[in-house]
C-alpha cells in the first residue's frame, strides 16, 4: 500500500508549553476595571496568535458584552475553528482525563440512523451501570430520539447542566432484542484512554488492536507521559505483534506529550533520530520555533500501520498519521480525519490579567510539519478504503465493519467492494455536538 503523500502544513493539538514571554499588560494603557481581562485577551492574542497579522491593531473592548464575544471577534474566520476561553483547573483535568459533570459515555449512528452508545469509560457513571458499545438508545428522557432533531437535519441533545447530581433516563434496546431503562446522574471521575486492546492471528501474523479515545497524560509523572500507553504497548511488546490497528474513530485530540510517547513506541528502529516534527509560531516568536527527533522506544519494529479513523479523528490523531507518513507503509480505513492542522497552548501564565481572574486562553498558536514539511490538511487525510461505522457492535466483534475490513486488509492486501459500499456520512457526530475543550475531549 502506498504511504499517504498529501500537501500539508500546519499541526494541531493542544500541549502546554511555557516560552519567556514580554508582558503587555504592564503597559500603562487607561482601560475599565470591567475590561481588564479583555485586555488581558486582546493583548495575548497580539502576541501569541498564530494569525496575529489578521489581528485589528487596535479595538474598542466596551463594545463587547463577554469575554466569548470578543474572543469570537478575533479568531480568523476562514481558518480557527478551535481557539477557547476556559478555567486553568478544567484545562488540566481535561488534559489528565479527570471529568466532572458527565455520565462517560458518547454517542454515534448508525447508517439507517440509529443511535448506539459509542464507547463508555470505565469508572464513570454509565460504566459502573454496566452500558456497553452496541446498546441502541430508543428514548432519553421519555422523548423519542427523533424529537431531538433539530432544523439544520443534525441532533442537540441537550442533557443538562455539566455538574455532579444531574439527572437523565436512558432507554435501550439490548443486542438480545431486551430493553432497559436506566436512570443514572452525572459524576466526576477518571477517564481511560485505552477503551479495549486485543491480539489477533491472522495467518501467520499476529495482529496487535488497540481502541485510543484521547492523548491523555497521566497526572504527576514527570515528564509528561501516560502509564496508559506504557502498559499498552509493553502488552503488544510481549505478545510478539507484527502487525498493528489502532482505532482512532472517536479520538479527538489531546497532549502532544503523549502523542510524542506513543510515535516512539510506534517508530521503527532505523529512524531513531531523524526528525519527528517541526513546530512553527507567528513571526514574533520565531525563536521559539523547535524541531523535535525520534527517541525509539521498545522493540516493536512494525513495517505498516493500519488506521481505523472518522471526521472525528483530529488534532493529535492526525499528528500521529502525519509524523509517521513518511517513515513507514499506513494504511486509513473508515472516514477522512476532521482537518486540525493547527495547535494550542495556554496563555493565562503569561498574562496577569488573565491569571489574576482565572481565565484561561486557548488560541491556535503554532502548526506542526512532519519531516518533509507537510502540515497543512484542513480538509482531513483521506481514507484508503471507505466503511462505514457499525456501532451496533462492540470492540470484541471481529464482524464489526471498520475492524473486519481492518483485518481484511492485513491478510489479503485489499477491502473487498461489498464492504466499501457499507461506507456513510453520518449527520452528526459527537465531534459536531461541542465548542472549546469539550471539541477535544467529547463525552456526555
Amino acid at each position: 500500500m502506498m504511504k499517504l503523500r498529501l500537501s500539508i502544513l500546519g499541526l494541531m493539538l493542544t500541549a502546554v508549553i511555557f516560552f519567556p514571554s514580554c508582558n503587555p499588560e504592564e503597559e500603562e494603557v487607561p482601560v475599565a476595571v470591567a475590561d481588564l481581562v479583555k485586555k488581558g485577551i486582546f493583548d495575548s492574542m497580539k502576541e501569541w496568535y498564530f494569525w496575529e497579522s489578521e489581528l485589528p491593531q487596535t479595538l474598542d473592548l466596551s463594545k463587547f458584552a463577554s469575554n466569548q464575544a470578543l474572543l469570537d471577534e478575533l479568531k480568523f474566520k476562514p481558518l480557527d475553528r478551535w481557539s477557547y476561553l476556559t478555567t486553568k483547573a478544567q484545562f488540566e483535568a481535561a488534559f489528565t482525563g479527570q471529568a466532572s459533570g458527565a455520565h462517560g459515555f458518547s454517542f454515534a449512528f448508525d447508517q439507517d440512523e440509529r443511535l448506539f452508545v459509542a464507547f463508555v469509560f470505565d469508572e464513570g457513571p454509565a460504566g459502573k451501570d454496566g452500558w456497553q458499545r452496541g446498546w441502541q438508545i430508543i428514548q432519553i428522557n421519555n422523548k423519542p430520539i427523533s424529537d431531538y432533531k433539530n432544523s439544520t437535519g443534525g441532533y442537540s441533545f441537550n442533557l443538562g447542566a455539566n455538574e455532579v447530581g444531574v439527572t437523565n433516563t436512558f432507554k435501550f434496546r439490548l443486542p438480545d432484542g431486551t430493553e432497559t431503562t436506566r436512570t443514572i446522574q452525572k459524576g466526576a471521575f477518571q477517564t481511560n484512554s485505552v477503551l479495549y486492546k486485543n491480539v489477533y492471528e491472522v495467518g501467520a501474523k499476529k495482529v496487535g488492536h488497540c481502541v485510543y479515545q484521547s492523548f491523555k497524560a497521566t497526572a504527576g509523572l514527570s515528564p509528561t507521559r501516560s502509564k496508559e500507553v506504557e502498559d499498552l504497548f509493553n502488552f503488544f511488546i510481549a505478545e510478539g505483534i507484527n502487525e498493528l490497528i489502532i482505532d482512532l474513530r472517536y479520538n479527538g485530540g489531546g497532549s502532544v506529550a503523549v502523542t510524542e510517547q506513543i510515535l516512539n513506541y510506534l517508530v521503527p528502529a532505523a529512524v531513531n533520530g531523524r526528525v519527528m516534527y517541526t513546530n512553527k509560531l507567528n513571526e514574533k516568536k520565531t525563536s521559539n520555533n523547535k524541531t523535535v527527533n525520534f527517541s525509539k522506544k521498545g522493540s516493536l519494529n512494525l513495517d505498516r500501520i493500519t488506521f481505523i479513523t472518522s471526521r472525528g479523528s483530529a488534532s493529535a490523531s492526525e499528528l500521529l498519521v502525519n509524523c509517521l507518513d513518511p517513515y513507514m507503509d499506513l494504511v486509513l480505513i473508515g472516514d477522512n480525519t476532521f482537518g486540525k492542522p493547527v495547535g494550542s497552548f495556554p496563555l493565562s501564565s503569561f498574562n496577569r490579567n488573565l491569571s489574576s481572574n482565572d481565565v484561561e486562553l486557548v488560541p491556535i498558536t503554532f502548526a506542526i510539519a512532519n519531516s518533509e514539511g507537510k502540515a497543512e490538511y484542513f480538509d482531513g487525510f483521506p481514507v484508503n478504503f471507505a466503511v462505514g461505522d457499525d456501532p451496533a457492535r462492540n470492540w470484541n466483534d471481529k464482524e464489526e465493519k471498520r475492524l473486519k475490513a481492518a483485518l481484511e486488509f492485513i491478510e489479503s492486501g485489499a477491502v473487498n467492494a461489498r464492504m466499501r459500499n457499507t461506507s456513510f456520512k453520518p449527520r452528526w457526530e459527537m465531534i459536531d455536538a461541542f465548542e472549546g475543550l469539550m471539541k477535544e475531549f467529547p463525552m456526555y
